[in-house]
């Protein structure tokens, strides 16, 4: 039965409610500028009514739950974009720093310094006895030498960078992985028996699980989705298992966690390679796995596949670059070696030949052999050719074999009149000495030489490419892939360098053919290289084009991806502006909203007070009758 004290009750219900609502509001607005944290809603409703004989007569209020105004859809939709756009911003980042090493555009780097170097070379054929010449063409030639050298380390140091933010990366996606572990045992204590909603803690959650979607790309599931229309009509949460998945496998499973393994001990380079490890131990590779956040742009742009036999990345934009450079430097230098052999010297020794046998094949060699021919030419001390002879090389020529034999060797040792004087005295295999063997220092080396007793004569020898069609490098490139008489040291865009017999003394540079006075052959034909058309190998690709034309592909493909990667950055960005929007207009604080409510608990504080000091009153007449 209703009576004085139950109505004393609801009063006090009133000021409950309101007190509860007021502490909510507060919690609320000092929290409103918390990242990921989402206003909280109380959810009451009239309490259970007294049952009389009039009817039911109200019992007051009761607070049912204090619950998130949280929309997983739209959180999931702003956990998945968030993603792109780290992947994104990071991707625009690197590739904007690394468009700085090609400042093509302004009209210096690389190609300006090419330029400048064959111009060296015409200025060199206009006066090629000037000693002054050779100098300064040495010094153009060191430049363009350091300058690629110095762009290709600024790209390794980058790609370095990036490959030490991989260990950092992963170790910081373990470490949330575990908490996110152990968050889900304590929300799974605070919510036991179907008690109410563990809203800070599930706050908390939700920032993990956006940081490892923005750093790996991860997604969430979970069993079941509950509604919470009392408070607002796209509010819902999830509930029930919890699994959070890289691509299928999953790195926390309710309250268990599978940690990443990231490990560069086998690898030379310190290259990173990534795994997962799975029930039974076995670990799996994960590279080409993570295609999303921050470290899927990292592999991306590093390179997520490594070569197991060279160590070194086979994909990702940096590494292109890097291949794209060598390519270039390489067929530079192998084309320039192979024109310079042509200038007439005493002895012509090769780099160091470590991937060639004396019988295997030379044309399936690592080296950039071809088939076709090459010519031994041998002058006198007036700069006349004495004597000629052509060596054929095809998919059987090997390096050694007996005189007569198909071997570079047995070409050069064999008995043949090329002169057709029926002088047996004067012909390559009189003049040329022929040694390949293994060096005090345990390098491999072919060595050509004029015979010690010709050489006293003043004779001298050169290596020419017999042209096979019009093309200007259609012959065999032997004197280019093996590094004889060079003008270049190295084979790549780190090591490239003038030769450095040439660099300490650069009045031995040769203009010529001959040492005959005038002669500008060679740097001639080194001015005609650049318009012509060579070979180049980069991975599985094959370009044929000049050298401008390699160098230009290189820049040019660093151009078209920074561009790329700036249009899809600004793509995504208001992709996430739109979804950020109105996940905010769900989930964040407004204090103007909070003010609002805090207006009205304050108003039903003061109505319920006002309610008990009713009740009071009341019960003072009360007692003033019985007295």
């Amino acid at each position: 039965m209703a009576s004085i004290f139950n109505t004393l009750g609801i009063g006090y219900s009133g000021l409950n409610a309101a007190q509860v609502g007021i502490n909510t509001t507060g919690h609320n607005i000092s929290n409103a500028e918390v990242d990921g944290y989402t206003r909280q809603r109380v959810i009451t409703s009239a309490a259970t009514p007294l049952q009389t004989r009039p009817g039911q007569v109200g019992n007051g209020t009761q607070i049912e739950d204090i619950k998130r105004v949280f929309d997983n859809f739209v959180f999931d939709r702003y956990s998945g974009v968030s993603a792109d756009k780290e992947y994104s911003d990071f991707e625009k980042q690197t590739l904007e720093e690394l468009s700085t090493y090609f400042p093509e555009i302004d009209g210096v780097g690389i190609k300006a310094d090419l330029a400048e170097y064959y111009n060296m070379w015409q200025t060199f054929a206009d006066n090629p006895d000037n000693d002054a010449i050779k100098v300064a063409l040495a010094k153009q030639t060191e430049t363009l030498s350091k300058h690629i050298g110095q762009t290709q380390a600024q790209v390794k140091d980058l790609q370095m960078q990036i490959n030490d933010q991989l260990a950092v990366n992963v170790d910081e996606v373990n470490s949330l992985a575990k908490q996110l572990a152990d968050l889900n045992i304590s929300i799974e204590v605070a919510e036991a028996g179907g008690g109410y909603e563990a809203n800070d803690l599930r706050d908390k959650r939700n920032v993990i699980e956006r940081s490892l979607s923005r750093l790996i790309g991860a997604t969430v599931k979970q069993g079941q989705l509950e509604s919470n229309i009392q408070i607002d009509s796209n509010s819902n949460t999830s509930s029930g298992s919890y699994t959070l998945s890289v691509n299928g496998f999953n790195i926390v499973d309710g309250s268990s966690y599978h940690p990443l393994k990231i490990s560069k001990e086998d690898n030379e380079f310190g290259f990173y390679s990534l795994s997962y490890e799975r029930q039974d131990g076995v670990l799996i590779p994960f590279e080409e796995k993570v295609t999303n956040g921050k470290i899927g742009a990292l592999f991306d742009l590093r390179g997520g596949k490594i070569d197991t036999t060279s160590g070194m990345p086979t994909d990702g934009v940096l590494q292109q670059v890097v291949s794209d450079l060598d390519a270039f430097a390489k067929g530079l230098v192998e084309s320039t070696n192979n024109l310079y052999a042509e200038s007439a010297t005493t002895k012509m020794s090769s780099n160091v030949l470590a991937d060639i046998g004396p019988t295997s094949s030379l044309v399936n060699s690592p080296l950039n052999v071809t088939p076709g021919a090459f010519n031994i030419i041998v002058y006198d001390v007036d700069g006349n050719e004495v004597a000629q002879r052509k060596i054929n090389i095809d998919y059987a020529t090997s390096m050694s074999g007996i005189a007569g034999s198909n071997s570079i060797e047995g070409q050069i040792k064999a008995v043949v009149d090329d002169n057709g004087d029926s002088n047996a005295n004067n012909d390559i295999d009189d003049f040329i000495t022929y040694n390949f063997q293994t060096a005090a220092d345990g390098t491999l080396r072919l060595e050509l030489g004029i015979d010690p007793q010709s050489e006293s004569m003043g004779y001298t020898f050169a290596i020419k490419d017999e042209l096979t069609s019009e093309k200007f490098a259609s012959g065999s490139n032997f004197a280019g892939a093996l590094g004889l008489h060079r003008f270049f040291d190295g084979d790549n865009a780190q090591n490239i360098k003038l030769n450095t017999e040439l660099s300490d003394n650069p009045t031995k540079i040769h203009a010529g053919f001959s040492s005959a006075a005038g002669d500008n052959r060679i740097a001639l034909n080194m001015i005609q290289q650049q318009f012509e058309s060579y070979k180049f190998d980069v991975g599985n690709q094959e370009y044929d084009t000049t050298v401008y034309g390699m160098f230009d592909i290189t820049a040019t493909y660093v151009g078209i991806s920074t561009n790329a990667a700036i249009t899809r950055n600004d793509t995504v960005t208001a992709q996430f502006n739109s979804t950020e929007l109105e996940y905010n207009s769900v989930s964040k604080v407004s204090i103007d909203e909070e003010m609002t409510n805090l207006i009205k608990y304050q108003t039903s504080y003061g109505a319920a007070a006002k309610v008990i000091t009713t009740v009071d009153q009341m019960m003072q007449t009360l007692l003033g009758i019985k007295q």
